[in-house]
């Protein structure tokens, strides 16, 4: 084990550099998106998402700073990263109204002007929805009618069509609120 130890000593100094520095990325990128999240009153579901998505990030971090630090050339790292990406793009490219959504669900996190809760009227031609946000998840928006219709809306779009606030709050002054207290 000491000849191991001894062979491979900057690796394995290195390598615990690198999970000290990744997980101090981490526990700052989870901060901040925790932090935005309560400055900007965001669901909770919401907020955990985000920090998945930040836990995917520093895993691919992670790998690629490993395989640098264990001897593995650049350029074949990258060789790597760089073929599963195109396999993933050509996959995705299919699909790519998922990674759209997924896209537009991080953007919403930060800079979605409207909260679950708020009754929003989303101006289309062709199908005009007035209803409550009840949950913002990472594909769609789930919105309910007055009429109790849940309407799925997927998150790219909702960035594409102007959207107005009816109501801020809906929930709070809905008349069904505290029956089941009863």
């Amino acid at each position: 084990m000491s000849a191991l130890f001894d062979k491979f000593h900057d690796e394995f100094i290195y390598t615990l550099a690198a999970f000290i520095f990744l997980i101090v990325f981490r526990f700052i990128l989870t901060t901040a998106a925790n932090k935005v999240g309560k400055r900007s009153n965001i669901n909770l579901a919401r907020v955990q998402l985000m920090v998945r998505y930040i836990n995917f990030l520093v895993f691919f971090l992670a790998i690629f700073v490993l395989l640098i630090v264990w001897g593995v050339q650049v350029r074949d790292v990258t060789l790597v990263f760089s073929s599963v990406f195109a396999v993933i793009g050509i996959g995705l490219f299919a699909v790519w109204s998922i990674l759209s959504n997924i896209t537009s669900g991080v953007i919403m996190f930060f800079s979605f002007p409207y909260k679950i809760g708020d009754e929003i009227k989303i101006h289309d031609k062709d199908f005009p929805v007035i209803a409550i946000i009840e949950d913002i998840k990472a594909f769609q928006i789930h919105l309910r009618t007055s009429e109790g219709e849940l309407i799925t809306y997927p998150n790219n779009l909702i960035l594409q069509k102007a959207v107005s606030l009816v109501k801020k709050d809906a929930f709070i002054d809905s008349p069904d609120e505290g029956k089941d207290a009863l």
